[in-house]
């Protein structure tokens, strides 16, 4: 059987914010903008908002973030929606739409499954083990598990995660995320109320566990003992905001979400992500692309992305949940300019060479289109 010449595909998510929707949402304006016959369902958020602007037809999916008892009724919830739109595929992003989407087809169309890390990384114990025991259970209704790093790929296969695999990296707009010159980023340290000369870390993510933010706050008094006056500027919501702003001392500012994260990542000298957990954050990808310097922590495709593949390093990498290791990474180059300097510019053509986001879309594209053949 031939592919339709226009594939009809429905996009299935729930987070519908922070990276997980912001790589979504990409992927929606490339198939549409292909001629590909795009749907989204997902709660309503941030990303039904995009869907709207991009002429996306969108139904709205009642599901919460996290497993829980509501899991049934999500299922039969979405099954319905599915049963109501013609699909030649279904893509399902993220761990919960993984779980509900994957109950809800049970094979009878052809599913992506694309975990943005794996569900079992976010929890332990018990909870860790039943995680597990689905994702190898689930393969009979995945026809390919879409990976966004070889890390991601290669955790599962060694956890005894079968199935057909693939890696399409995470993808960045180059022309959006440029690097900055000397007035845009005058400017936009204007605009946060910087000064030219005071050092500055941003950290753009979700305010929640995974994201490490506590880590950060742990590390910044004795970045700041080395050089003081600097600034760690946190970017995004999350369920971790009342805590993380009790727990920010001196030099620790909270912007909330922004749509202006290029901006914001002009007015910084380097880029921390103290995650716990990933599969390729896109947080880290932006930051490259904008030309700034990388902290961040072994996680899922930080150290092949930063480090790896034949170009020269473009920030360091720390063991994770170490407030002291990071301290040290991040003061050695907010204190070294031609250190920050030197790892921006190779961050910059890493992404150029391996992330582009017009690249990565296109691959997407294929391969979703060899599933219909």
């Amino acid at each position: 059987m031939r592919a339709p010449v226009a594939p009809r595909v429905i996009h299935v998510s729930q987070p519908v914010d922070a990276g997980v929707a912001h790589v979504l949402a990409a992927l929606l304006e490339d198939q549409a903008a292909a001629g590909w016959s795009v749907r989204l369902i997902c709660p309503a958020g941030w990303l039904s908002e995009r869907a709207a602007d991009l002429g996306v037809p969108w139904s709205r999916w009642d599901a919460g973030r996290s497993p829980g008892p509501a899991v049934p009724r999500e299922v039969r919830q979405l099954a319905r929606l599915l049963a109501e739109a013609p699909a030649d595929l279904v893509h399902l992003h993220s761990s919960k739409a993984g779980l509900t989407g994957r109950l809800a087809l049970r094979g009878r169309r052809p599913t992506v499954f694309q975990p943005h890390a794996w569900s079992f990384s976010a929890v332990g114990g018990p909870t860790a083990t039943a995680a597990l025991a689905w994702e190898r259970a689930a393969t009979r209704w995945t026809d390919l598990q879409l990976c966004c790093s070889a890390e991601e790929q290669r955790i599962g296969r060694q956890r005894g995660i079968g199935g057909r695999s693939q890696v399409v990296p995470n993808g960045v707009d180059l022309a959006r995320f440029a690097v900055a010159g000397p007035q845009e980023r005058q400017h936009a340290r204007a605009r946060l109320g910087l000064s030219d000369d005071v050092p500055v870390a941003v950290c753009v993510g979700r305010l929640s566990a995974q994201k490490g933010q506590d880590v950060a706050l742990r590390a910044w008094p004795t970045v700041r003992a080395q050089l003081p006056g600097a600034t760690l500027l946190l970017v995004g919501e999350g369920p971790d905001r009342a805590a993380l702003e009790t727990g920010s001392g001196p030099g620790v500012r909270l912007l909330g979400h922004r749509d202006d994260v290029a901006d914001v990542l002009a007015a910084a000298d380097l880029a921390l992500l103290p995650s716990r957990w990933e599969g390729l954050a896109l947080a880290l990808l932006e930051a490259m692309a904008r030309g700034l310097p990388v902290v961040t922590t072994e996680v899922g495709g930080s150290r092949s992305t930063l480090l790896e593949g034949g170009l020269p390093p473009a920030g360091a990498v720390v063991p994770v949940d170490d407030p002291a290791a990071l301290a040290r990474a991040v003061g050695a180059r907010l204190a070294s300019p031609d250190l920050a300097r030197g790892e921006g510019a190779a961050g910059r053509s890493r992404i150029e060479r391996d992330h582009d986001l017009r690249r990565t879309s296109a691959a997407l594209r294929e391969v979703c289109a060899s599933l219909l053949v």
